[in-house]
């Protein structure tokens, strides 16, 4: 009798045992860590169960990838900001040129006004210098001549040149140390005009007209 029921408490724990087996199996391919699958697919339909997979978001998106993604995307923002520097530092190039383009045509237009001024300066002077050395050459002509030849010559000119031509021989008659003709050949020309030319040379500086 004891060993009877000794068997059959044997047979009970060995059905559990196996309950228990089939029940963690089932729970485990439910989870999906164990793939017994095939083994079990008749008992799923009857229960109207669906096996998990160990298919996650991870593993269909792997971090690997999220971490490529995230190295190119901050590429991408790195390589955006180079250009948009390097875009400005074109920018103020370009604005540095045509800035330095505006300055360097300014400075050849002041060096060109300031050649042709020099250039004019210059005849102005040349110019000068030869009427000067004309003047010369008319005094010392006028003095080497007859009073009233030299007076006839004196009034057939303008009151200008008669006026600087007076001025030289007066200047002349200084520097040698004799008397000036002028005060002569004035008195010798018509009285209008000898009038004429006493005020002007009173009242005008000399000129190179």
């Amino acid at each position: 009798m004891a060993r009877g029921n000794s068997l059959g408490k044997s047979v009970v724990l060995l059905f559990l045992i196996v309950i228990l087996a089939l029940g963690g199996l089932l729970w485990f391919d439910f989870l999906g860590v164990l793939r017994v699958k095939s083994l079990f697919n008749p008992i799923y339909k009857a229960l109207g169960w669906q096996r998990q997979t160990s298919t996650t978001a991870t593993s269909s998106k792997p971090l690997t990838a999220d971490l490529d993604q995230d190295r190119l995307d901050k590429q991408r923002e790195a390589l955006d900001l180079y250009r948009e520097e390097l875009e400005k530092r074109e920018a103020d190039t370009s604005s540095i040129e045509e800035q330095n383009q505006r300055l360097a045509q300014e400075i050849a237009d002041r060096e060109k006004n300031l050649e042709e001024r020099e250039k004019t300066f210059n005849n102005t002077v040349k110019m000068f210098d030869d009427r000067n050395v004309n003047i010369e050459q008319i005094a010392a002509n006028l003095e080497g001549m007859q009073p009233l030849k030299a007076v006839d010559i004196l009034v057939a000119m303008d009151d200008q040149l008669a006026i600087d031509v007076l001025r030289k021989v007066t200047e002349r008659a200084q520097n040698n140390g004799v008397a000036s003709m002028v005060p002569y050949w004035l008195s010798l020309m018509p009285a209008d005009r000898a009038a004429v030319i006493q005020r002007k040379m009173t009242v005008k500086p000399s000129s190179i007209d």
